[in-house]
């Protein structure tokens, strides 16, 4: 799959409250565990909250993370192969219309190092990295996860959480 740059760095115009731009320009970054709740379980809350109004953003981890799910279902017998062929569909159909940042030396030299909530597993201090990476206010970022202790270091970290 291909991966896109990051669109460049936004500047908010004099005058605009921050919730106007967050309705606005807010970038939605998708975080593996809404992704595979979206395309595995069917899960309407995370299917709507990756749709919402903005730019769809992640890393290349959450392409990377949902295909194992998809393939570990399929290997594992809980989808059908129909099932799995419309997982990959969804899954490239995501990719195409999604900003997929690289994990980059520097996203993992700051995934390295401590966030506001401890512990953190590496993949999602990934994540988090990544979503610091994007050179926005956090008030112009949404996460988009199903994972609690992302949800706690993102909310800690300023982001807000869908």
């Amino acid at each position: 799959m291909a991966k896109r740059k990051a669109v460049p760095h936004r500047r908010t115009r004099p005058g605009r409250s921050s919730a106007a731009v967050k309705a606005v320009a807010a970038w939605r970054y998708i975080e593996s565990s809404a992704l595979v709740a979206a395309v595995m379980e069917g899960d309407t809350a995370a299917k709507a909250s990756i749709r919402g109004p903005g730019q769809r953003i992640t890393s290349a981890l959450t392409i990377a993370e949902t295909s194992r799910a998809v393939l570990r279902a399929h290997l594992s017998g809980r989808v059908t192969a129909q099932q799995h062929r419309a997982a990959l569909l969804t899954l490239q159909r995501f990719a195409r219309r999604c900003y997929i940042v690289s994990v980059t030396e520097t996203i993992l030299n700051r995934a390295a190092r401590p966030f506001p909530v401890e512990p953190i597993r590496t993949l999602d201090a990934i994540h988090l990295a990544t979503a610091e990476a994007l050179g926005e206010a956090p008030a112009l970022v949404i996460i988009i996860t199903r994972d609690i202790r992302v949800r706690e270091s993102s909310t800690a970290l300023g982001f807000s959480v869908e």
